[in-house]
Formats: C-alpha cells, structure tokens, sequence
C-alpha cells in the first residue's frame, strides 16, 4: 500500500492511498463468504457456492463493492497510523479509482491537530482573590445548622420571607387549564426558589385562606417557553423556630462540647472551601492567560460539531421545538443570533483548550493511572445519579469512556502549567501552591521514601 499526505491548510490534510490488488486477498475470501450465505444456489449449500459460480450469478460488482466497504476504513486507518499526523473526527472519504486486478485508490480528507507553540509556563503570571472568612459568613454557617435542627410552628400573620406555607396551585394558559400545573397541599418554603417564578412575590404578605393570581412564563412542561396564569391559595403559615445556639446545641449538633469549639470548626471548614475556590480560580485564570498567549489555528468541522451539540443541548429541555425556544429565548431578553453568537464563541473557546492542553499533555508525557480514571467515574457516575457500573456500561456504549479519559489527561496537563506558573493574591503575595493542591505525586513518593 502507497500513501501520501497533502497538508491543505494548518488543520486539515487530505491522505491519498493505492492499494494492490495482492493485498485485497483476505478482503476477497471474507465477501465471497459473506455473499455466498445471502445467495441461494441450486446445488450448493448456503456459504459453499465456489467463487467463480458465485461471480457467475451476480456479477463482479458487487464482490468489489464487498471489498471495497471493508477495505477502505481499514487501510484509512493504516494510512493514518503510518504517517505523522493526528486526525480529529470522522474523515470524508472518496474512492477515486476502482481498476480491478490491479488496484483501489481513494482519497480522505480529515481534520487535524494543528502545530502548537505554547510559552515558557513560568511567565504566565495572574492574580486571585484573598482567602477571608468573615463573621457574617460564620454567622450563616451557624444558622443554617441550627435550621436542621428547628421546630415548625403555626403562626397567625401574614405571610413573609423564609416562612413554610400549604398551597393549592392551578395555571392556565390562553384560558386552557394546564394539568401539570394542578396541585393541592403543597408543601413550599418562600424564598427558596424551589417553584416558578413569581410565587415568592404573591404568597409575601398574604394571610391564610387568600388567593391571588399571577403571571409567569413556563421553562419546562408542554407549554415551556409561554405565558400561564397561575392562581395559589394560601392555606396555612408555618416559621421555623431555631434552637439557642448554646453549649447544648452544640452537643446535640456535633461532637463539640462547646459553642464556641463549634463556631471554631464552621470557621475553619470555611476556610477550606475558600481555599478550594481559591485554587480553582487560579486554575481558570491560568487558563485564560494561556489561551491568550496561544494562536491555535481551530478546525473548522470540529468546532462545527461542537456547536451542534450545545446547539442539541440547548433546544433538547423544549423538545427540540425550534419555535418554543425561540419564544424562550425572547423571555431572556436575547435574540437567536445572540444565542448562536455566544455558543460559537464558546464551542472555539472549548476546541482551542482542548487542543492546546493536548498539546501539553504531549509534551509532557502525561498519563491517567487507573485509580485517576476511576475517581473521574465515580464523581462523573455521582453527578448523573447512577451506579459507577451503570455509568461505564453507558459510556462503552456510546463510546465516551475515551473523551473521558482524554478529559483526565487535560486536567492533569492544565494543573502541571498552573504549578509552574506565578499565583499572587490580592495583596501581591505569592501563593504557595502546594498548599492549594496539594504537593505532585513525584514530590509525594520522595516524601513516603524519606520517612520510610
């Protein structure tokens, strides 16, 4: 087999391939097979009709088609696997000569990695905010502790903010009673935004037993994306009743014996998470200011086929009905072309990270271990509410498990640039980046060695 590579443009190469006749001699036995078990012949059994009475009954056409279908992806691939170049998506494939006994050659052309110059890591330099934990947010902490802990209690005032309230809900729209919307005795907390929109501004200030109407625009349901009428009665009103928070309560709360031991626990839990918000900030700004010192030629199919899937995301919650979402998207204040502006930008935004943190991984030889890939599962499994065996079934079958270990690898790669880069707080001092993430795993095997 003889192959070539045209280099059209920095992200796409057209593979050109002639293949001899003597190298299609498997191909041929499999498609006189496969065709003699679809050919019924007087004489012979189903699979053992000879080639040249087979050839006889239905031509030598489609025994080359035969062959050609299945010789043609196998020796793309052998193409691909014997040149320099690293394809992105499905090829467009054209077989260009069909000269029998002699050869088959086609065409494929294909997206591809581009060349990448990344900089020196160590002078990308950015700027995050300052870890601080303040009382008012300890104060929270606090509170919504003790509200795990609180009473119910009926309460004869209107209602207002936080309180927990009965409800009977009905809706309609264009005068036309919507079913989904219909509910009796339920349960609702005002402010939690656990209903429509809306809700919170008819139930504050309403006594029991009143009933008022409001308008809202449905985002889910047949009708997502229209205007409904929504009536609510108010039936009772209920306030929590928070516990003394005290030495008792923190007993009763936790393993502390005091107050104060547990005040000084929520304080340091906070911290934590705003260390972990730290970092993750760090890592986005890295990100950012990587991508701008970058010029990554974007393929244009890939970036393509990204759109279309957020697009497909988009438009799926309203069933795929173009109208509905555009009537949606006016409730949003935004055009279509705005929505397909924004997803443009941010599916290059995606393929050109995706692309130079390849680059990277590349460069810098990074694996995924297996005890990597399986925590990658179990948070991903978590997210989707099933089992880690579930997820990885689903993901074999739709052929993800490879994006997902691809997604592994570019963490890995993103957190090894962020490492080598200059993080600085608010106030200019350098952050000590082991602290944030923890120290590399090179750093921790020579750790566990000297203490060993």
């Amino acid at each position: 087999m003889k192959s070539t590579v045209e280099h059209l443009s920095p992200t796409r190469v057209r593979i050109n391939v002639e293949v001899p006749f003597d190298e299609l001699k498997p191909n041929f036995d499999r498609a006189y097979k496969a065709l003699a078990q679809q050919v019924r012949i007087p004489g012979f059994r189903p699979g053992k009709v000879p080639a040249r009475v087979l050839e006889s009954r239905i031509g030598r056409g489609p025994v080359l088609d035969e062959v050609v279908n299945e010789a043609v992806p196998a020796k793309y691939l052998e193409a691909v696997n014997s040149s320099e170049v690293r394809t992105l998506g499905r090829p467009d494939i054209e077989v260009t000569k069909i000269e029998d006994g002699a050869e088959i050659a086609f065409t494929a052309e294909v997206d591809v990695r581009p060349e990448i110059t990344v900089p020196a890591f160590g002078e990308l330099s950015v700027s995050v905010d300052d870890v601080e934990v303040t009382e008012d947010e300890v104060t929270e902490q606090l509170d919504s502790l003790r509200a795990r802990f609180g009473t119910l209690a009926g309460v004869d005032r209107p209602a207002q903010d936080g309180d927990f309230v009965s409800i009977d809900l009905s809706a309609t729209v264009d005068g036309e009673e919507v079913e989904d919307a219909q509910t009796s005795g339920l349960s609702y907390e005002i402010g939690s935004g656990q209903l429509i929109e809306g809700i919170d501004e008819a139930l504050i200030g309403a006594s029991e037993g009143d009933t008022k109407t409001f308008t809202t625009n449905l985002v889910a349901g047949e009708h997502a994306g229209k205007d409904a009428e929504v009536t609510v009665k108010l039936n009772s009103v209920k306030e929590r009743q928070l516990p003394e928070a005290d030495d008792e309560f923190a007993q009763l709360a936790s393993e502390f014996d005091t107050v104060d031991e547990l005040i000084a626990d929520l304080r340091e839990r906070l911290g934590r998470v705003k260390k972990m918000q730290q970092g993750m900030q760090a890592r986005d700004k890295v990100l950012d200011a990587l991508l701008e010192t970058v010029e990554v030629p974007l393929p244009e199919k890939v970036v393509e086929s990204e759109v279309e899937v957020r697009q497909h995301d988009a438009v799926h919650p309203f069933d795929h009905d173009e109208k509905r979402f555009e009537e949606w998207l006016e409730q949003q204040e935004k055009t279509r072309e705005q929505f397909d502006a924004e997803t443009r930008e941010e599916a290059e935004k995606a393929v050109r990270t995706q692309l130079v943190l390849d680059t990277i991984a590349d460069a810098e030889d990074v694996s995924v271990s297996d005890d990597e890939l399986t925590q990658r599962i179990i948070y991903q499994a978590q997210r989707f509410g099933v089992s880690p065996d579930q997820f990885v079934q689903q993901a074999q079958q739709s052929g993800q498990l490879g994006a997902l270990y691809a997604d592994v690898r570019r963490s890995k790669a993103l957190f090894s640039v962020v490492r080598q880069a200059t993080v600085t707080d608010a106030a200019g001092n350098e952050l000590d980046l082991d602290e944030l993430f923890g120290p590399q795993q090179g750093e921790e095997e020579a750790e566990t060695a000297k203490s060993e």
